[in-house]
């Protein structure tokens, strides 16, 4: 699952928590109202795709949400199994139920997983209605001690104990934005890595393209932090003044006067930013890309006709969309197929292949040595 950069998060939690208003529970004409079944997905959404701090969360779906009169306890059973509070599965709540679904929420947010996880509905449950929050090490590792306070007085299983909106909003970690998050480090020769990506050829850019796309959330996960960490505004695109402000954060303050450069050389679409996809392509480890199961995978996307080899046609078929007439690139796949077509059939068979790619994690190598 994905996960929010901790700094971005209190943008979100906050709206969930009614910050223009400071009130608790909403209302729908006057009425006091209880949302119930609050979820990452299915009860909120963001009015626009700018940046998430400027940007106006909306409540959605009320389904499940009831009207009610303070001091009145309800008692019908109703959520969803990751969100509802044990109060809500006894059969007696109040306002404070959707307080600890926003509890769970900032969980999910931060961490990329619910706090109380299960095969089945009934799992989920039956973990719901004992209550016993913790926080994975491997998971939580980065998130800052104050977010994890909030959760905790969040995620209270007895409602008396737990926030209300009011006191939620004026938790330092709501209150002054995550103030003790921290940016991820960025990972070894991430500028050697980024430059050599820039150098390669049309084919070996499309080609770690297609291995980055295949890559799971285990493999990915410290890159994927880097990749967060220098977003600062959440929109998921690099620009380059957020790649020299990263830069610069992580202490490397002579910049390369090629920046902007290597920055075009990985932005493959021609945005002027560097999307998810670029930035995985241009900085997975080299023990990532050498795997002949993963390679097969990517040799496949090129081979069309599934003949066991990669012809000049097929090579402009995949990185043209189908024009196979590209002057430019008639050139450039004959410059390929000398450097790597080693028996000199005419085609790139799946030995020359991992040839290739063994050769990028050789010069890959050998351009980190100082």
């Amino acid at each position: 699952m994905w996960q929010y950069q901790e700094r971005l998060a209190p943008f979100r939690i906050l709206k969930l928590f009614w910050a223009r208003q400071c009130q608790w529970p909403p209302t729908v004409r006057g009425q006091p109202l209880l949302l119930r079944d609050s979820g990452t997905v299915a009860a909120f959404l963001f009015q626009s795709k700018d940046p998430i701090e400027g940007n106006v969360l909306k409540l959605i779906d009320f389904g499940l949400s009831a009207k009610f009169k303070d001091g009145e306890p309800m008692s019908s059973r109703a959520g969803t199994p990751y969100y509802v509070s044990p109060q809500v599965l006894a059969g007696k709540y109040n306002h404070l139920c959707d307080l600890w679904s926003a509890g769970v929420i900032m969980y999910i947010l931060l961490c990329g997983t619910p706090p109380f996880f299960g095969n089945n509905d009934q799992e989920v449950l039956a973990k719901v209605k004992y209550g016993n929050l913790t926080f994975n090490p491997r998971e939580w590792s980065g998130v800052s001690q104050d977010a994890k306070d909030l959760v905790r007085m969040l995620v209270k299983m007895n409602p008396s104990e737990r926030l209300n909106a009011e006191q939620a909003l004026n938790h330092s970690w709501i209150k002054n934005r995550a103030p003790r998050a921290t940016n991820a480090p960025l990972p070894t020769n991430f500028v050697p890595r980024l430059r050599k990506f820039r150098c390669r050829s049309k084919f070996s850019k499309a080609v770690l393209h297609v291995i980055a796309s295949q890559l799971n959330e285990f493999q990915i996960k410290s890159l994927r932090e880097t990749f967060l960490a220098l977003d600062n505004n959440g929109d998921g695109l690099l620009s380059l003044t957020e790649l020299k402000e990263g830069l610069s954060q992580a202490g490397i303050t002579d910049l390369p006067e090629d920046l902007k450069e290597i920055m075009e050389g990985i932005d493959s679409d021609g945005s002027g930013v560097i999307d998810y996809t670029e930035f995985l392509a241009a900085t997975i480890e080299k023990r990532q890309y050498i795997q002949e199961d993963v390679c097969w995978t990517a040799f496949r996307v090129f081979d069309l006709n599934g003949d066991g080899k990669i012809t000049p046609n097929e090579m402009r078929m995949v990185l043209n969309n189908g024009n196979v007439n590209s002057l430019v690139d008639v050139q450039a796949t004959a410059d390929v197929l000398k450097e790597v077509d080693k028996n000199g059939d005419g085609a790139i068979d799946f030995k020359e292949f991992m040839t290739m790619m063994r050769n990028m994690s050789k010069s890959m190598s050998m351009d980190a040595i100082p």
